[in-house]
């Protein structure tokens, strides 16, 4: 049947009665205004099923309809080596029906008919399916080479580069000779290498406070240099708009579900070009069903990853990449609240950016952060790391260690370098290095992610300690070959790398025997230390353990008083004791490196008692959740 003489689809979907002429016309107004297909218009406003709309488009072409489910694809005409292509181009080989090719369709047209007649020859014949039976089929007859793609594929592509192992064997034998080395120096020289390694302890950290001081110098007055206004942000064209993929990985979160689907529903974004991946783990049945019941848009597609060693997000991530439609791509956590125009934001920056920015790190907040203490104390810290620390570094051209959520990336980039690394568990803070290295850049994005902020101790511990872990993973990764590490970075990203990233698990790690030897000499007053603090290295360690201390509760202040939350800024006094619970989940990170090094830390959701009221209102507006 020739183009001219179909039927429109439109009013073969209101005649057979699935859709009304009210629905048709507000479709085609939406068609019209998104320059997207009527079906994907339909689909995405959840106003017909996909089976059915699919089924009329194969009667709209006068070819057969099949499920796929029922009837499932030959696995003899199956390559599993190019699920990536059938993914993104929506079709899979069927059966053989006369000697030639049979293809199941989902994006049905004359170009598609064309090119994979091309392909697969002239006598090539084809049925329409739905695009969920072709998500389903590809991930049922390419699970392994798409599990050991997304495992093993990062770590083929640059083994020096990969966290799979945690020393290598250069780096045994030098921390080795290390030991050692100071072994037989202590034994050598007594007091003068005790003071020696003191003094080299207080550099790195007195480095570490340096640059956190210049960062908040340069974050509080610089912000991302491409920063979109509102009137930018009204003036795109839904019709340029480019197709978005969100990937949310999902483990064990089946309580906050919900609050996920207001969340993608709220986002300011024609819902035909969302591509919504919900990653799930194979086993985790009861966030299978919640996701199943939760009344989802067919913009939203379930990736379930064979259950496998390393449990991790970015293996999950890996999974779910060859899978990702759009020219776009972010990661949410499953509580995320992102304001709503975020994916307009981040079109509009990358479109103003050079081409070399490939990632917008949107900033990260609470939405219950006022909860209690610990949700006090972490809001601080984190309005100090997002809104000051990560500008900074972008404005000195230092890597930006990216963290875990809302990170929108140029796509392709992303698929260049392999993905994540499944065995690093803070994968975004090593796809940061990754990306100063390889040349391009990273921005922050002038847009706010809400979160639920950990309000129980032994969960905080819990997520803390994997970051920490990820860190020291992270540092360790790229001091294998340090010489090449500053050669790519250079050397001011080179230093800033040595006391941004270890920095980060250094002082946890020395903060209470250094804060104990401090509060034992302020007590007693003793001079049983004074041989291990020699006159500059006394005034050095005064000037880290209170000064800098003090400092660093000042800029948690002002980053407090900056988010307009005044209320925080006496709860800044308490750092130190946070401070505390921070070394108490780096020793416990150093343990497990050694005993569990790609065991990854599950943070538990949906434990506050506070959420926002309504979807419509301010991500930051908090209402009491009943108890249950």
């Amino acid at each position: 049947m020739g183009a001219a003489a179909r039927p429109r689809i439109g009013e073969m979907l209101v005649a057979s009665g699935l859709l009304d002429a009210a629905q048709l016309e507000k479709a085609l107004e939406l068609q019209r205004s998104s320059g997207m297909a009527l079906g994907q218009v339909l689909m995405g406003e959840g106003w017909i099923r996909p089976l059915d709309f699919y089924a009329q488009l194969a009667k709209h072409y006068g070819l057969p309809f099949v499920n796929l489910i029922e009837r499932p694809p030959d696995p003899e005409l199956f390559d599993a080596r190019r699920a990536k292509d059938y993914a993104q181009r929506q079709y899979v080989p069927w059966r053989r029906r006369d000697g030639a090719v049979q293809i199941a369709v989902a994006e049905a047209g004359e170009r598609t008919f064309a090119e994979l007649r091309d392909e697969y020859g002239p006598e090539t014949g084809f049925v329409i399916t739905s695009r969920l039976d072709i998500l389903w089929q590809v991930q049922r007859m390419a699970h392994s080479v798409l599990a050991n793609e997304a495992v093993f594929g990062r770590e083929q592509r640059d083994p020096a580069l990969s966290a799979r192992q945690v020393l290598t064997r250069r780096q045994k034998f030098t921390a080795a000779i290390l030991l050692l080395g100071l072994l037989a120096a202590v034994a050598w020289w007594g007091l003068a290498a005790l003071v020696l390694l003191h003094a080299l302890l207080i550099a790195a950290l007195t480095s570490s406070f340096l640059l956190r001081a210049l960062l908040v110098w340069r974050g509080s007055s610089t912000l991302f240099q491409v920063r979109t206004t509102g009137e930018e942000v009204a003036a795109l064209d839904p019709r340029t708009l480019p197709a978005y993929t969100i990937l949310v990985p999902l483990y064990r979160d089946a309580a906050v579900v919900p609050t996920l689907a207001r969340a993608l529903r709220s986002l300011d974004y024609p819902r035909s070009k969302l591509d919504i991946k919900l990653v799930l783990e194979g086993d985790d049945w009861e966030t299978i069903d919640a996701c199943k019941l939760a009344g989802l848009e067919a913009n939203v597609e379930l990736i379930v990853t064979p259950p496998s060693e390393p449990r991790t997000k970015p293996k999950a991530l890996n999974y779910a990449l060859p899978f990702a439609r759009g020219q776009f791509i972010t990661i949410y956590d499953a509580e995320d609240i992102p304001e709503p125009d975020q994916l307009k934001k981040a079109v509009a920056a990358f479109r103003k950016a050079p081409a070399e920015v490939v990632c917008l790190q949107a900033r990260l907040n609470y939405f219950n952060w006022n909860e209690n203490w610990l949700t006090r104390l972490f809001t601080l810290e984190y309005s100090l790391w997002f809104d000051w620390y990560l500008p900074g570094l972008e404005s000195l051209g230092i890597p930006i260690p990216l963290g875990g959520t809302s990170n929108h990336f140029r796509i392709e980039v992303v698929r260049t370098l392999g993905g994540w690394d499944p065995f690093n568990v803070t994968e975004d803070a090593d796809l940061g290095l990754r990306f100063t290295m390889g040349g391009w850049k990273v921005g922050v994005l002038d847009s706010t992610t809400f979160e639920e902020a950990n309000c129980r101790l032994r969960n905080w511990i819990n997520q803390r300690s994997r970051w920490i872990k990820g860190y020291i993973q992270t540092w360790l990764v790229y001091m294998r070959r340090p010489w090449q590490t500053f050669r790519r970075l250079g050397w001011k990203g080179f230093l800033g790398f040595q006391a941004f990233v270890g920095g980060s698990f250094l002082a946890p790690l020395v903060f209470p025997p250094l804060a104990a030897i401090y509060l034992y000499w302020l007590w007693t007053r003793t001079n049983a230390l004074d041989p291990l603090f020699p006159g500059p290295l006394l005034d050095a360690s005064l000037f880290l353990l209170p000064v800098a201390n003090g400092l660093l509760i000042y800029f948690h202040i002002l980053a407090g008083w900056q988010r307009r939350r005044p209320t925080l800024v006496l709860w800044a006094v308490q750092l130190p004791a946070y401070y505390f619970l921070m070394s108490v989940a780096a020793w416990k990170a150093l343990w497990q490196l050694i005993w569990k090094p790609h065991y990854w830390e599950k943070t538990a959701h949906g434990l506050s008692q506070m959420e926002p009221i309504r979807t419509e209102d301010p991500p930051h507006v908090q209402s009491h959740r009943p108890a249950a």
